[in-house]
């Protein structure tokens, strides 16, 4: 599978959510993750199929930690590419969804948490 870089540094090809071609998703696979994302607590309910489908990194797109507009405001795609790399945002960032890591080993299989492994390139066990 081609490695496709997300702003944050996450492999969107991995992604349960990356939608754009060749990269589809089934309204039953979304919902799993949608579905998951409730249970480990990333989400309070859960989310439709069009809120967690995500086709890139776009300004237009939800990013919790503005990662995509700190990457525009800076004239870059990726975070790596920053001088201030890596600055407070994205520790933070990589903090948050570490510390949901312990909750999705409980509830995620073996094959789920691999690919959640895969898709954060700098989050290793």
């Amino acid at each position: 599978m081609e490695k496709i870089i997300a702003a944050c540094g996450n492999d969107c090809a991995a992604c349960p959510r990356y939608v754009k071609h060749p990269y589809e998703k089934t309204a039953d696979e979304l919902r799993h993750t949608a579905e998951l994302w409730m249970k480990i607590g990333y989400r309070d309910h859960i989310v439709t199929n069009e809120e967690i489908s995500c086709t890139g990194c776009k300004p237009e797109n939800r990013c919790r930690f503005r990662v995509i507009k700190c990457c525009a405001d800076h004239g870059i795609t990726a975070c790596s590419s920053c001088r201030e790399y890596p600055c407070g945002t994205i520790r933070e960032c990589f903090e948050v969804t570490k510390s949901f890591m312990p909750k999705c080993r409980e509830v995620y299989t073996d094959e789920e948490y691999q690919q959640l492994n895969t898709l954060m390139l700098k989050l290793k066990r």
